[in-house]
C-alpha cells in the first residue's frame, strides 16, 4: 500500500470510527469501536513515525490527525459521562418516575427543588410530545411554586418550538442522538439546562 493509500485508509476510518461512535453512544451498540480506534491509532503511529511525507502528503496527513484529536477528546469526555451515569443509576430513572408520578396526580417525584433536579431525555420532541409536555409541567410548576409569573396554555406550543430548535442544535453540533434537558432550582430561580446526551 503506498503513502497516499494508506493516508486515504486512515481518513476513511476516522470517518468511520466517528460513526461507530456516534451509533455506540446513541445505543445501537454495546461496546465501544475499540478496533476501529486501534486501527486508527496504528496508521497514525506508522506514518508518522520516520515516514518521508512529501508536502501535500504531510499536510493531508496533519489535517486528518488534527480532526482525529478534536473527535477523540469529545468521545473521551462522552465516555466518561457515561460511565458517571452507570455508576448513578437513580438518574437514568428519574425521567420514569417523573412519568409515574404525573400520572398518579401526587406529584412527589417529578417536584423540583434545590438539590433535586429533573431530568428527561429527547431525541425527537415530534414524536415525543409527552416526554415535552411533562417538562413544560414540571418547569412551570417549580415556577409557580417559586413565585414566578407563569404563562397560560399558548406558552407551552412556543416551548415546543423551543425544544424542537434546541434538540436539532444540540444534535447537528454534537452528533448525538439524544439531547438531555434538565430542570434543577439555582439559589431560588427555576433553570432550564439542555446538553448532548452521550
Amino acid at each position: 500500500m503506498t503513502i497516499d493509500e494508506q493516508i486515504s485508509a486512515l481518513d476513511d476510518n476516522v470517518r468511520r470510527l466517528k460513526i461507530e461512535y456516534d451509533v455506540y453512544f446513541g445505543g445501537g451498540a454495546k461496546r465501544p469501536p475499540n478496533d476501529t480506534e486501534w486501527r486508527v491509532h496504528s496508521t497514525i503511529k506508522k506514518l508518522g513515525d520516520g515516514q518521508k511525507l512529501t508536502f501535500a502528503q504531510r499536510f493531508k496527513f496533519n489535517s486528518i490527525v488534527q480532526r482525529y484529536a478534536v473527535f477523540s477528546d469529545l468521545w473521551r469526555q462522552k465516555l466518561k459521562i457515561k460511565e458517571e451515569g452507570y455508576r448513578r443509576p437513580q438518574d437514568a430513572i428519574l425521567g420514569i418516575q417523573g412519568m409515574r408520578s404525573m400520572d398518579d396526580g401526587s406529584g412527589e417525584e417529578a417536584e423540583v427543588r434545590e438539590g433535586k433536579p429533573f431530568t428527561v431525555c429527547c431525541a425527537n420532541p415530534d414524536s415525543e410530545r409527552e416526554k415535552v409536555e411533562q417538562l413544560y409541567r414540571v418547569m412551570t410548576e417549580a415556577k409557580r411554586r417559586g413565585g414566578e409569573k407563569v404563562g397560560d396554555a399558548a406558552n407551552l406550543d412556543n416551548f415546543k418550538a423551543f425544544v424542537r430548535r434546541k434538540t436539532e442544535q444540540i444534535r447537528n453540533e454534537c452528533g448525538c442522538h439524544e439531547v438531555e434537558y434538565t430542570v434543577e432550582v439555582q439559589g431560588g430561580q427555576v433553570r432550564l439546562k439542555a446538553k448532548a446526551k452521550a
